[in-house]
């Protein structure tokens, strides 16, 4: 069932309308992802609903044929993601509306609209106002169905441990970017407990990792760290405790690790860039960002 009318039908074709999707609607919304082969679960969509919106598209008979969802993070910028239209109802042009949609409510707001974009969506982005961002490299998805030797590791002094409410902590916060995404964090810790792991340095944080599991896969990230040494300290431990198929989206500026995940046989998927409404400035300095969270979540 969906909610009362929320945003303007305007433009959608004849017996298409428009609604803001809640609870009741995860079924329906993780058909469609499911539909497309996607990797997201139940607990995903939640995300876009408590920390987000979800638009959904919707016959007469109320069943929900495609959706777009936001995510906003502080008071900069948001994160569009999900768009989704069944394989019956494409070609009509209702990804296109529900982009349009997304930009034109976090324009609203005074946020910035980005995503992360395929190969196939680039083109459709640059012609919706999403330039390539001129200072953040694409990200390669590295994807592994078997690990392999996992004594490559160089030697790291600092302990990783695995971060029981690592995400409450005060100290902790995400390196690199500039808005605050602790509300993503905290439920990203209890997704994949044993990937959630924090490295300390004379008592200070000097990385954390995250990950989640997925219909399809696990995935690891966000990843920050101070160095590379620590990052791979703290991928080497979950590597060995979540069992493979594995995905991490990694930023090309980090292509030595990427060369190093190599070696536990894991390789390039696909690529994605990261694109941003009428800017062509990032907010983040990736620099401590070794892996993000996923496309979906930025």
């Amino acid at each position: 069932m969906t909610v009362a009318m929320a945003v303007s039908d305007g433009g959608l074709p004849p017996g298409i309308a428009a609604r803001f999707l809640r609870e009741d609607n995860l079924d329906a919304a993780l058909s469609l992802s499911q539909e497309a082969g996607w990797n997201q679960t139940t607990a995903d969509w939640q995300i876009f609903l408590e920390l987000g919106r979800v638009i959904g598209l919707a016959r007469s008979d109320g069943g929900i044929i495609a959706t777009a969802a936001t995510l906003p993070y502080g008071r900069d910028f948001a994160w569009i993601s999900m768009v989704l239209v069944t394989a019956s109802e494409q070609r009509q042009g209702l990804a296109r509306w529900l982009l349009r949609n997304c930009i034109d409510e976090l324009l609203a707001r005074k946020l910035v609209p980005l995503l992360d974009a395929t190969p196939v969506g680039r083109a459709v982005y640059k012609g919706l106002g999403f330039p390539r961002l001129l200072d953040d490299a694409p990200s390669g998805r590295q994807h592994s169905r078997g690990v392999g030797p996992r004594c490559c590791a160089p030697c790291c002094d600092d302990p990783c441990t695995q971060g029981a409410g690592l995400a409450t902590d005060c100290r902790l916060r995400h390196r690199g970017v500039r808005a605050d995404r602790s509300a993503l964090l905290r439920r990203l810790a209890n997704r994949l407990p044993v990937a959630a792991l924090v490295a300390e340095r004379h008592g200070r944080i000097v990385g954390y990792l995250f990950g989640r599991d997925g219909r399809n896969m696990s995935q690891l990230g966000p990843l920050a760290a101070v160095d590379e040494r620590v990052a791979v300290a703290l991928l080497t431990q979950a590597i060995a405790r979540v069992p493979p198929p594995l995905v991490i989206d990694l930023p090309e500026r980090h292509a030595s690790l990427g060369e190093w995940l190599s070696t536990l046989n894991f390789g390039v998927e696909r690529t994605l860039t990261r694109m941003a409404y009428g800017r062509c400035k990032a907010f983040d300095d990736s620099a401590q960002l070794f892996t993000i969270a996923g496309p979906e979540l930025g």
